[in-house]
């Protein structure tokens, strides 16, 4: 095969597997795509089980809890519990916020919605659309499935990886 005049004028000899090789040779290799892998599966799962998981079953303990008219008075992300809402408990007026996991943007400060809340702890409140599990759910569910992608993903790459050493030490 002749030899091929690169970008920078030096010339390079060698087979087209070779040229691509030495092309590829800066590129991350595989040992760092398996550890991205699983260390995005681990952090996956432990978003779905150490926090969306807990803020769903949070949220359905209140599906039980006594039920008011609330008055939303700050508007952030909902679903990392930045929004507040007020309400009147036996007369005086109570300020809580939406726990982690609450459904989606409510609406302009001001909007009226349904709250329930723990009648020993008015300050334990959730909307109402969300004490079936709201959004937490499902980010639990969707975080625990692509934990599980990555680790199948992380599997497969160690398989190969071991048949790639294999085959190195049985070639000669």
């Amino acid at each position: 095969m002749r030899g091929v005049v690169g970008l920078d004028g030096t010339s390079r000899s060698g087979s087209v597997g070779a040229r691509r090789q030495d092309s590829t040779a800066d590129v991350l290799g595989p040992r760092a795509g398996l550890l991205l892998s699983t260390v995005l599966a681990l952090l996956l799962g432990a978003l779905s089980v150490l926090v969306m998981l807990p803020a769903a079953q949070h949220l359905r303990s209140l599906h039980d809890g006594l039920r008011a008219q609330a008055t939303l008075r700050t508007n952030g992300p909902c679903m990392m519990g930045g929004c507040r809402v007020a309400f009147e408990v036996d007369g005086r007026t109570v300020e809580s916020s939406l726990p982690v996991g609450s459904g989606g943007r409510l609406g302009p400060v001001g909007t009226r919605l349904v709250i329930r809340y723990r009648a020993d702890d008015p300050q334990l409140v959730a909307r109402e659309e969300d004490v079936h599990g709201g959004g937490a759910a499902v980010l639990a569910a969707v975080s625990g499935g692509s934990a599980l992608l990555f680790g199948a993903l992380s599997a497969y790459m160690l398989v190969h990886l071991g048949r790639q050493r294999r085959e190195r030490r049985s070639a000669p």
